[in-house]
């Protein structure tokens, strides 16, 4: 399978994998996610690839997640493609997760939703000074997905559930505080990476050897707070401790209250449920609840808020965290109607 939105090659041994679809900030399509899942099973049996590298064309993003908008036109149509979606998506981060060679993701920009799942789950993650790292999707009526439930809650303290619950945008200092990021390499040297690999230099050697400092972390100065805050046992508890948390604190719970409150409280039973499951068992639960959501209100509003009518001001039903019914949210988690994901 092919598509000129992700160029697939073999160069010295180095399976290489470009995001070309620069105009729409290279947001992933169910094609683009085949032909690398595609790729990416057969590299792993080829005796002759040592290793695989992400990266994107130059530009603003290294992949701002996946096609939201043509994913909700998906839905809308009720005929089965945006599930079809999810499930090419998960098989590919599962693949990456268990890629049996080095898998290098070289972040040169933006990486949100879709495109932290094509990066998080390899063995090394670069990060220049353009990068930036969110999963925003509390805020268009959805919950972090691609794997991330079961790499955020093992993230340092509450970290993850901050991260989760906000959508809070990170750059490259806070992403090595995290975890998130394995190395800092600045901008103008992200391109000698890999023509080095792919001259036969191993990846840890190359990358040691360019890192760089990245600077302070923004991340480490809140962490105190975050985690009296983020581990309350629910998210009114966690509001209502971010208040006592002084001007950051108070910022932080007006954001969430901007948040659709079905997501917010999806979003925190699937991150400590993911905290005691396997990664496949986490993306079977991320699908389940996904297309679920597929067929919910605040998803279709959400994207119409933020990025059809972008007035910002969404409608959510319910309106209220109290108004989410907590049996309603337990519900999500049966499998009902829902077809178990085959990985």
């Amino acid at each position: 399978m092919e598509s000129n939105e992700v160029l697939l090659r073999n160069e010295g041994g180095v399976g290489h994998i470009t995001l070309n679809r620069p105009q729409a900030l290279n947001a992933l399509t169910r094609e683009m996610c085949a032909a690398m899942l595609e790729q990416l099973r057969a590299w792993r049996e080829d005796p002759a690839i040592r290793l695989s590298v992400i990266d994107a064309i130059p530009g603003r993003a290294f992949c701002a997640g996946g096609d939201i908008r043509a994913i909700c036109e998906m839905g809308k149509r009720g005929d089965g493609s945006a599930a079809a979606f999810f499930t090419t998506e998960y098989r590919l981060n599962a693949a990456i997760r268990h890629f049996s060679k080095p898998y290098i993701a070289l972040i040169d920009g933006i990486a949100m939703g879709g495109g932290v799942g094509v990066s998080i789950h390899g063995s090394h993650r670069v990060v220049s000074e353009n990068a930036l790292f969110a999963m925003p999707e509390t805020a268009i009526g959805l919950f972090p997905d691609v794997g991330t439930t079961y790499v955020l809650p093992r993230l340092p303290g509450e970290i993850g559930m901050y991260l989760a619950l906000t959508g809070g945008r990170i750059k490259p200092a806070d992403m090595i505080y995290a975890g998130i990021a394995t190395h800092f390499v600045p901008s103008a040297r992200i391109g000698d990476i890999a023509p080095r690999l792919i001259q036969g230099e191993p990846p840890d050697p190359v990358l040691t050897g360019l890192t760089a400092d990245p600077g302070p972390s923004a991340l480490a100065a809140n962490r105190a707070a975050i985690d009296r805050a983020f581990a309350k046992p629910s998210v009114e508890a966690v509001i209502d401790a971010l208040g006592a948390e002084g001007v950051w604190g108070q910022e932080t719970a007006a954001l969430l209250g901007t948040r659709s409150p079905t997501s917010l409280k999806l979003t925190y039973r699937q991150m400590r449920l993911g905290k005691t499951l396997d990664f496949d068992s986490c993306l079977r639960s991320e699908y389940r609840l996904m297309t679920q959501l597929l067929e919910n209100h605040d998803l279709y509003e959400g994207v119409r808020a933020a990025l059809i009518d972008k007035d910002q001001r969404p409608y959510w039903r319910p309106a209220t965290l109290d108004a989410v019914n907590d049996a309603d949210i337990s519900r999500y988690f049966e499998l009902r109607n829902v077809t178990e994901l085959s990985l």
